[in-house]
């Protein structure tokens, strides 16, 4: 997996010499390159995808509806807030170097995505009206976006900042940013998969699940928890990438037919491979210029989205 990622990196380098640059790693320079900045910009990609796949995995099977993932429901505007107090109080750059940086970014991070997260289920009570959560995730997005925006004003040197952030970039991933994401997804993943029987109750509805015993306020308390620190790891250590999260587990389902914890998996998974392969578009189609890779998925997560609109409301055909 590594092997491949790396490949996919180095593909962009210019021409043949991109590809015949991994069987020259004797070569200090070329080394250099590939070990502190292509692998780890491959990797980072695929371990951020993975982590926006699994977060929309877990917002659609917990609040029961498809069109539900980490933007909609205010997690990714809130850890943007998040971020952007760190900076303000604390000083420093969004794509720092160090452990302990990209520790304190994903935890002021998480800390907003939580209280986003809590303030949308506030304002819709519960998740029982899907229109109101949906309602409320946007209202509570847009609020957060305007407050990080008038941050940025007040304090110019984090607007600088925050800029390139606001976009989405994985230009400036570093091991550490690497590290901090694989402990996140390997801890998602557990605590996810440890209820993913519950996400499978749940479809029955809220009151059958209730019946079958299934210990609903913990398992809510659990899911909002991984929901909220997947999409604040990815959006500590990337920025704002768009779509990722609910495309995922939307092409799971459209692949294959499986439980709750087949979907967390494969939508992880598939989220990965969708962030390397925008990322690899977004550095090769305005090359040598390079395009943030937040700006790519917002454009293909839209044109996707109004396809399966098209599709369903019988314009397109059946779907």
């Amino acid at each position: 997996m590594l092997l491949g990622l790396c490949c996919v990196g180095l593909g962009t380098m210019a021409g043949s010499e991109g590809w015949q640059a991994w069987w020259r790693l004797d070569d200090a320079l070329i080394h250099s390159v590939v070990m502190d900045i292509r692998l780890p910009r491959s990797v980072g990609a695929w371990l951020g995808g993975a982590l926006l796949g699994l977060a929309g995995a877990v917002a659609q099977g917990l609040f029961r509806n498809p069109l539900a993932d980490p933007y909609l429901l205010g997690s990714a505007s809130g850890a943007s807030l998040g971020v952007a107090l760190y900076l303000s109080l604390l000083g420093g750059s969004a794509w720092a170097v160090g452990f302990a940086h990209s520790l304190g970014m994903t935890g002021a991070a998480f800390v907003g995505a939580v209280a986003a997260v809590l303030l949308t289920l506030a304002l819709a009570r519960g998740v029982q009206q899907t229109l109101r959560l949906l309602l409320a995730g946007v209202v509570v997005g847009v609020v957060l976006g305007a407050l990080t925006s008038l941050l940025g004003l007040l304090q110019p040197q984090v607007l600088q900042t925050m800029q390139g952030f606001m976009l989405g970039s994985t230009a400036f991933v570093s091991w550490a940013s690497c590290l901090t994401m694989a402990g996140v997804l390997v801890l998602a993943l557990a605590l996810s998969t440890a209820f993913a029987r519950v996400l499978d109750a749940l479809t029955l509805g809220e009151a059958t699940a209730q019946s079958l015993g299934v210990p609903l306020p913990l398992a809510r308390f659990v899911l909002v928890a991984v929901l909220s620190l997947a999409t604040a790891a990815a959006v500590a250590q990337m920025g704002l990438v768009a779509f990722v999260g609910l495309a995922a587990p939307h092409v799971v389902r459209s692949l294959v037919r499986t439980t709750h914890a087949g979907v967390l998996w494969l939508s992880a998974g598939v989220g990965g491979v969708l962030l390397v392969v925008a990322d690899t578009f977004a550095r090769v189609l305005l090359a040598p210029q390079e395009l943030p890779v937040g700006v790519l998925t917002a454009v293909l997560g839209g044109g996707y989205l109004l396809w399966r609109l098209y599709r369903v409301s019988g314009a397109g055909g059946r779907a």
